[in-house]
């Protein structure tokens, strides 16, 4: 089946209002050029799922597409702060924000019970953390087995997720969903099986052939995707193993950008709603930056998976 979709499409079918939106990538292969379009088709109240708060978030919190987040971690990915998300918490400005924090782990944990359709997820490592005191969604249950004591446990447990739609940017998939990764995979295929729709956007759309010369690189496979989305470049500021690097300049200029709302205001209309979709925002890059994140081969060796004689 032919899953393939413009960004502009995959975003107005699986993406409403009031929706549950994860947007996983951890530090590789952020889904900002999805963000984007969310931004551009004015999407509302949406609650975002993303372990790593970052740039995308303060985009979309400017862009006021975000009413709730739910996070284990935020800010600009150690090149500075958010603006738009400390106005939100710190003091309401423009308006609030629903703040929802857990553990690194946790979230993961939430990921993993929502893709196993379980009702919890056990953890040991908020024993001693001050989270469960501020996020009654953290509890504590009695194992039904003896501790290592032989004596009764109880443990921290974390509530499944299960977003609405869960976006993702890869490498590479072919037209009906097999989605290749490689580099930092973070919890992509989690955040997905835990997810009711899954959209996938890729650097290029490959051959079956590729795919299926290796399998192993597939960690998304077609059954759990809905829409395949062809975008280049499209984890821009963050990097693509094999495609581009992290855009470096980019992160250590939003703290200025977003420290000042009418300076992340200009932003905003000049490079989400004053391009009409990521290949104009490309385009308006110009081919000499996009030659500063170039990167060199360093190509893998072939494996001989085997076939009958």
């Amino acid at each position: 089946m032919d899953k393939t979709m413009t960004m502009k499409d995959a975003i107005a079918s699986f993406v409403h209002d009031g929706d549950t939106v994860s947007l996983e990538g951890f530090t590789h292969l952020i889904p900002t050029a999805a963000g984007h379009e969310i931004i551009r088709q004015g999407r509302r109240n949406l609650t975002v799922v993303r372990m790593t708060a970052d740039i995308v978030v303060d985009q979309l919190l400017a862009g006021g597409c975000v009413t709730k987040l739910v996070s284990s971690f935020v800010g600009n990915s150690s090149a500075g702060s958010l603006g738009e998300l400390r106005r939100r918490i710190e003091s309401a400005d423009p308006e609030p924000l629903e703040f929802e924090e857990y553990s690194h782990y946790g979230m993961i944990c939430r990921y993993l019970a929502g893709a196993q359709r379980l009702p919890f997820h056990p953890l040991r490592s908020y024993a001693g953390s001050d989270l469960p005191s501020v996020n009654p969604g953290i509890r504590k249950v009695t194992s039904p087995y003896p501790g290592p004591d032989g004596g009764a446990e109880e443990i921290y447990v974390v509530p499944p997720v299960n977003p609405d739609v869960t976006i993702v940017h890869a490498q590479r998939a072919d037209r009906s969903g097999n989605t290749q990764v490689w580099g930092l995979t973070g919890v992509q295929a989690e955040a997905v099986y835990a997810a009711k729709k899954a959209v996938v956007v890729v650097e290029e759309i490959v051959e079956d052939e590729v795919v299926r010369s290796d399998p192993n690189r597939t960690v998304i496979p077609s059954h759990a995707v809905h829409a395949v989305v062809a975008c280049p470049r499209g984890a821009h500021p963050s990097f693509a193993q094999g495609y581009y690097d992290r855009d470096n300049a980019f992160y250590r200029s939003w703290s200025h950008i977003s420290k000042d709302p009418a300076r992340l205001r200009d932003w905003m209309a000049e490079w989400v709603y004053g391009t009409r979709d990521h290949a104009e925002y490309v385009a308006k890059q110009g081919e000499e930056f996009w030659a500063e994140l170039a990167v060199g081969e360093a190509m893998s060796l072939p494996v001989n998976y085997g076939r009958r004689l």
